[in-house]
C-alpha cells in the first residue's frame, strides 16, 4: 500500500473540517428556522418545548446529511480513486 503524501493528508483534514463546519452551519440554521417563532410569539411551554425537540432532531440530520454529502463528494473525485496520476511523474 502507497503511502500518502503531505499534501493528500492535508486535503483530507482540510475537507473534514469544511463538513464538520458547515454540517455546524446546516444544523444551525435548521434549529432556527424552526424554533424562530417560540421566539418571536408567546407560545405555551408544551410548544416550546416540542419544537425544541424537533428542531434538534432535525439539526442533527441535518448535521449527518450535510457531512456525509460533503465526504461522500470528495471521495468520489478523481483524484481520490486511488490509481496514480502518471502525469505528475
Amino acid at each position: 500500500m502507497e503511502q500518502r503524501s503531505q499534501a493528500d493528508r492535508d486535503a483530507v483534514t482540510v475537507e473534514i473540517v469544511f463538513a464538520f463546519v458547515s454540517g455546524l452551519f446546516a444544523a444551525g440554521l435548521a434549529f432556527a428556522a424552526l424554533y424562530v417563532p417560540v421566539l418571536a410569539f408567546d407560545l405555551s411551554p408544551t410548544a416550546d418545548r416540542t419544537l425544541a425537540t424537533v428542531g434538534g432532531a432535525l439539526a442533527a440530520t441535518a448535521f449527518l446529511l450535510r457531512v456525509a454529502q460533503v465526504l461522500w463528494r470528495f471521495t468520489r473525485r478523481p483524484e481520490n480513486d486511488g490509481r496514480e496520476d502518471l502525469s505528475r511523474s
